[in-house]
């Protein structure tokens, strides 16, 4: 029997989660951000909140956790893994309360653990509260040093955390709003619930990065999510978003908001991702409805990039609207290539390159009769590394397409994104450092074609100044003084294991 064996179960735990942080850090993966879901007054608010998390699955499969009030404390469970593998009815019963926030994760600052894991629960000298967050915030390790500097202790190494010590702080300084003077102190992406006892804080950054909504059941209870997804399986209907550098309370007496920091300028910063690739099709997101907004996506790529061919396929699943689009504004009729196996999760987000070449593999199998023969318009919605994308083309040519025509349903990602999307290195971005030439060499493709900055944005029905196009630009919409490490928070604590 192995040392490790013979340990007893609470060091067993920690050297488990040491490792899956040296792992992590060893093998850093591209992810992306969270999943938010509360509820406010509504018996079943535990139950409805894990159906929520189910929609919201699609934003976060790393951990996920509940935290529930009861009027006069809060209860919490959270775990590693899918909300399927984290949560059974007796963990679900013996956290009941009428008011519950949830959390889906992918981490874009600290590494996978059960520390990590939220939302994140402490006690104050005020009372418990527990966080839930989306976003990156990027003066994080600035603001750590310094409480480190005094002697604060942190649990955990996501960037989330500093938000509750910034509020300890501020409960014993003067000032009428200790909430307030936090988030002014915070830089960068967050949509954030915090659960308090006796209520429920619902918070969007003054830029509104990232999306946060509001809605009502039928019965009254207050419902806030990422997208309107989580909405539709409890039947809540959807209200409106929170407002750029809005705070929502919620408690019995109803529901207050004001807003805070710089939302009056008109520089917004909502994530286009968000419509290109990470949110739902069904969910209506930056107050549009997503599935609309990659099919225009598609058309407009067929616009600028037209091709004889014989059929439009998607990459699956989430080029599927987008291809619609094409096929449609094309008149090339749309067909199917691949078959799709649902038990296997986003390959792009895997930690290495085997791995996501196997799970493309288990994931996606070609259909030769579809194919054979047949001259190709391939849709994608987005390409990062490259590497997925050109097996999948090679899986094509051996089944016997005779011309395989790229289009890409958004502009290069040519730069790191430091508000809540965890792509690789810049030089690790299969457009950072090759030309649209040289790509088309390295996928093997006949031709190939990246939907135009400008006709992306004219498919969306916000000005430009309202998105954030960085990742494609290079335009911050912040200054980015030093590059952010996702893993800048927790290098001292690996130090020992290593």
């Amino acid at each position: 029997m192995q040392v490790i064996d013979k340990l007893p179960f609470w060091l067993f735990k920690g050297v488990i989660n040491a490792k899956v942080r040296i792992q992590a850090l060893r093998h850093p993966s591209v992810k992306h951000h969270c999943g938010l879901f509360g509820i406010y007054g509504h018996e079943d608010a535990v139950l409805l909140t894990h159906l929520g998390l189910y929609a919201l699955q699609h934003r976060g499969e790393e951990s996920a956790g509940i935290v529930a009030a009861d009027g006069s404390e809060l209860k919490r469970h959270a775990g590693l893994g899918q909300v399927s593998q984290v949560f059974d009815k007796r963990s679900l019963e013996r956290i009941r309360g009428p008011v519950a926030i949830g959390h889906v994760r992918y981490s874009t600052t600290g590494s996978t653990s059960e520390d990590n894991s939220q939302p994140l629960m402490f006690s104050l000298a005020g009372g418990q509260v527990a966080i839930a967050h989306n976003g990156n915030l990027i003066n994080a390790a600035l603001l750590r040093s310094k409480y480190e500097e005094m002697g604060h202790i942190f649990q955990a190494s996501s960037d989330t955390e500093v938000v509750i010590h910034l509020y300890a702080k501020a409960l014993h300084e003067a000032g009428e709003s200790p909430l307030v003077s936090v988030l002014n102190h915070l830089q960068g992406a967050y949509s954030m619930l915090l659960l308090f006892p006796d209520r429920m804080v619902a918070i969007r950054d003054p830029l509104g990065f990232r999306p946060l909504v509001i809605g009502k059941t039928k019965c009254g209870a207050t419902v806030v999510a990422s997208e309107t997804k989580a909405f539709d399986i409890i039947d809540a209907e959807y209200e409106r978003e929170i407002l750029p550098g809005e705070i929502v309370t919620i408690n019995d007496e109803g529901i207050t908001s004001k807003r805070f920091g710089d939302y009056e300028n008109e520089r917004k910063a909502a994530c286009i991702f968000e419509q290109i690739y990470f949110a739902d099709p069904s969910s209506t997101v930056f107050d549009e409805n997503v599935h609309m907004v990659r099919v225009a996506m598609g058309r407009r790529i067929a616009q600028e990039a037209p091709v004889d061919a014989d059929l439009v396929v998607p990459i699956p699943t989430c080029a599927k609207c987008a291809a619609n689009g094409y096929a449609r504004e094309s008149g090339i009729t749309l067909g199917r290539a691949f078959t799709t196996s649902h038990y296997i999760g986003r390959s792009f987000i895997l930690p290495t390159q085997s791995s996501r070449d196997l799970a493309v593999k288990m994931k996606l199998n070609v259909i030769k009769e579809s194919v054979k023969g047949q001259r190709l318009v391939v849709v994608e919605d987005s390409v990062v590394r490259g590497t997925t994308t050109r097996g999948k083309i090679g899986a094509l040519r051996t089944a016997g397409a005779t011309e395989i025509h790229l289009r890409i349903a958004s502009p290069p990602i040519r730069h790191a994104c430091y508000f809540g999307i965890d792509f690789p290195e810049e030089r690790k971005l299969i457009a950072n450092n090759r030309s649209v030439e040289e790509i088309r060499k390295y996928l093997k493709v006949d031709s190939i074609a990246y939907l135009s900055i400008e006709g992306m944005l004219d498919c969306v029905k916000m000005p430009a100044n309202q998105y954030c196009t960085a990742c494609f630009s290079g335009d911050y919409p912040m200054d980015i003084s030093e590059p952010v490490d996702k893993f800048a928070l927790e290098r001292k604590q690996l130090r020992m294991f290593e």
